[in-house]
């Protein structure tokens, strides 16, 4: 029997067990040994999930030498500190996204990783979906010709507003780091070039916290991209590309999840319209390549440095957003 990698999962939060747990006992190399809750949910969860070991503390479960691999899917704020533990616990380590909420940090989650010979992956599942290759190969056969504009949409209506994490600035809430951060990654992902200008605009809430941002990067080449977050608009998240002669549009880029797996791509070109249809796990493929790095040592599709530029991108976007502010007081 081909050995599997054993995770613990640091805390009970919704995405862990709605998506990554299942989605980890639906892999081909791993499974779910242990669970940590500071909330006492830890063996409710165990029980639910079949999990064999649960913990009332975070720490107990780093300190647990069975463990290859933990999932941290905390508060934003608290992203650095559990990594940073995890990493000299010498727990390789997926974190769910955004890595931080400064850029150095995530520099340093990177450096103590190395340090302690562990692996770091940020959580971004949609990469993993088959149609971002899809896309790539045809931006690679010139099917729309050159790129000239790219425009990402991410958005949903937050029903329920009270206590909510997204909306708690101190947690790192806010409509940027939460779903616009999707937006970012996939157009520096689909351009391969990180953005040269910036600009941004947002509406806050009474506590300052933003629900809504647009924004426009410049890249190399003259590629000029927008993109869109809200919690206050309809349910939508897809990207589009358009070139010198076609365009490509993905629907579901980021959820194709919440279709049963089915992801599209549509292409078109002289007026027709060319659909092609991708079905992919992208959650269980997001964790089984990740175990597969750490079976195989190698190093993650998805690199530290490569979370870092994304941070570097948002951090500047929310610094932008900070300096209007003050130009409008």
């Amino acid at each position: 029997m081909e050995r599997k990698i054993k995770w613990g999962i640091l805390s009970t939060a919704q995405i862990a067990v709605e998506k990554l747990i299942p989605a980890i006992q639906r892999s081909t190399n791993g499974q779910v040994y242990a669970i940590a809750s500071s909330s006492g949910k830890a063996k409710l969860a165990a029980e639910k999930f079949q999990i064999p070991v649960f913990y009332e503390s975070y720490d107990e479960l780093l300190a647990d030498p069975a463990i290859d691999a933990v999932y941290i899917p905390l508060p934003n704020n608290m992203h650095y500190e559990w990594t940073i533990k995890a990493a000299k616990a010498k727990k390789h380590i997926l974190c769910e996204k955004p890595a931080a909420l400064e850029a150095e940090q995530v520099a340093e989650m990177i450096s103590v990783c190395k340090q302690n010979g562990v692996m770091f992956m940020e959580g971004f599942m949609y990469r993993f979906h088959p149609q971002h290759q899809k896309v790539k190969d045809l931006i690679k056969d010139k099917a729309i010709g050159d790129v000239k504009l790219m425009r990402a949409f991410f958005s949903f209506f937050m029903e329920e507003r009270e206590g909510n994490i997204r909306l708690n600035a101190d947690l790192g809430g806010g409509a940027l780091f939460d779903i616009g951060c999707y937006c970012v990654n996939s157009l520096r992902y689909i351009v391969e070039e990180e953005p040269l200008s910036l600009k941004i605009l947002s509406e806050t809430n009474q506590d300052g916290v933003d629900t809504s941002a647009a924004g426009v990067l410049l890249f190399p080449n003259h590629v000029l991209a927008t993109f869109a977050c809200s919690f206050d608009a309809d349910s939508k998240d897809e990207y589009e590309i358009v070139g010198t002669n076609g365009t490509i549009r993905v629907p579901y880029a980021y959820r194709p999840d919440l279709q049963s797996g089915r992801g599209v791509v549509q292409l078109v070109k002289d007026g027709e319209l060319t659909e092609f249809m991708i079905e992919g796990d992208q959650y269980r493929l997001e964790v089984e390549h990740f175990a597969d790095c750490i079976l195989s040592n190698q190093e993650p599709i998805y690199s530290g440095e490569n979370s870092y530029n994304n941070l570097k991108v948002i951090q500047t976007l929310y610094q932008l957003l900070e300096a209007n502010k003050e130009n409008n007081a």
